[in-house]
């Protein structure tokens, strides 16, 4: 692979993960009650519970993203 095919990737991958982000993100706040009853039929969780556990999961998502995907394209992008 070239770094132009690298810088491709990575910045396809950095849009579909923001993209998966926001999604999770807006269901957490536009569908909370949905999302709390699909998950308390498999999972016995109660609100107190539920509300971290997504913040939790979102906060490591971004952070997953921001160092597996945008740090590697800003500096493969600073070094050429």
């Amino acid at each position: 692979m070239t770094i132009s095919e690298i810088k491709e990737a990575l910045l396809w991958c950095t849009a579909i993960n923001y993209a998966l982000l926001l999604i999770w993100a807006g269901i957490f706040i536009f569908a909370h009650d949905w999302a709390y009853r699909i998950l308390t039929r498999w999972f016995k969780l109660s609100p107190e519970t539920f509300d971290p556990m997504n913040l939790g999961g979102i906060s490591l998502y971004k952070l997953g993203i921001i160092l597996l995907n945008l740090v590697p394209l800003i500096a493969l992008h600073l070094s050429t």
